[in-house]
């Protein structure tokens, strides 16, 4: 039985052909180790979580796949948590973990502030993604957002575009992404002799094709004239090409569009959007190898790192 786990637990000590007689077994038998033996031995459960506000969303769904292929080369299992951005969600996720369920967590918080992050970091290996709130104990990763968005901004910009609206953001109270999304797009405005026009901000009730749909729709009825759009996410930027095809406007023509995410579904649309590209690779390798260093017991200040993002230009805005 010794040698059945030494081999379950890839030591090195057992020989090839004992390792090849033992896997050969465990496959005929379909033998499965048990989650909480190993705990008791190794303090260890082999599980990783991996929580965001919505499964459904796009970005999130090719976000997770990523993270799961690397997870597994490291040797670990991704759970999902569904949080739906609210505080109750965040936290249930957070007990879970602080629970023993899983060695450590891969949040994206929408809703949870820093100190009580903070106050998670002494019991749960944990990185955090993207642009929320992170106190510095814990290790963050994100990409550039200001230079993203002021990367697509100056596209727009250079094919001679000028009334430049940006769509999808939140009404009201804006999230920390589209802070940043929205300080890149006047970035590069202002960088370019445009005065920002407030007008231009249309938000949008949800993440969605339809909100997005109907953000732009209803600004085009209300007489609101721009000649490209620059789009918080994909979806907003899909809604924008439906709500403006079907009041005659040409896409790129009459307005070019940028979306964010570069989602499989922006390669299909027609026309195709041009769309930032997060390194998705980049964002979960770094995030794994992180929180693995971690669960081994790495002691420091929180790290905080920049994953690369590119511009991948369609024919919704095309490179000239």
């Amino acid at each position: 039985m010794k040698t059945v786990s030494n081999v379950v637990h890839e030591y090195p000590h057992v020989s090839e052909r004992m390792r090849e007689r033992v896997q050969k077994a465990i496959d005929e038998l379909g033998y499965r180790p048990n989650l909480l033996g190993r705990r008791l031995a190794t303090g260890r459960t082999g599980l990783l979580a991996l929580a965001f506000a919505d499964v459904t969303l796009p970005y999130f769904a090719e976000l997770a796949r990523r993270v799961s292929d690397v997870a597994e080369e490291q040797g670990y299992r991704v759970l999902l948590e569904q949080t739906d951005s609210t505080l109750e969600g965040e936290r249930a996720a957070v007990s879970g973990i602080e629970a023993g369920m899983v060695d450590g967590m891969i949040f994206q918080p929408s809703v949870m502030s820093s100190a009580e992050l903070a106050q998670t970091r002494s019991s749960l290996p944990m990185v955090i993604l993207g642009e929320g709130a992170a106190p510095l104990s814990i290790d963050r990763v994100m990409i550039d957002n200001v230079a993203a968005a002021r990367e697509a901004t100056a596209h727009l910009l250079g094919l001679g575009r000028s009334r430049i609206a940006f769509a999808g953001h939140e009404p009201g109270r804006l999230s920390r992404t589209s802070e940043l999304r929205i300080a890149g797009y006047q970035s590069a405005l202002e960088e370019a002799g445009v005065i920002p026009d407030p007008s231009l901000l249309i938000p949008s009730d949800a993440i969605s094709p339809v909100d997005g749909a109907a953000a732009i729709g209803a600004a085009l009825d209300a007489g609101l004239r721009f000649d490209a759009v620059m789009c918080r996410d994909d979806l907003a930027a899909i809604g924008a090409l439906r709500a403006l095809q079907e009041r005659g406007l040409r896409v790129p023509e009459d307005v070019a569009i940028t979306g964010w995410d570069n989602t499989l579904m922006t390669a299909v649309t027609f026309p195709s959007i041009t769309t930032v590209a997060p390194d998705l690779t980049a964002l979960a390798t770094q995030a794994i190898a992180m929180l693995v260093e971690r669960i081994d017991g790495l002691s420091s200040m929180g790290r905080h790192v920049l994953v690369p993002h590119r511009l991948v230009t369609r024919e919704s805005a095309p490179s000239e």
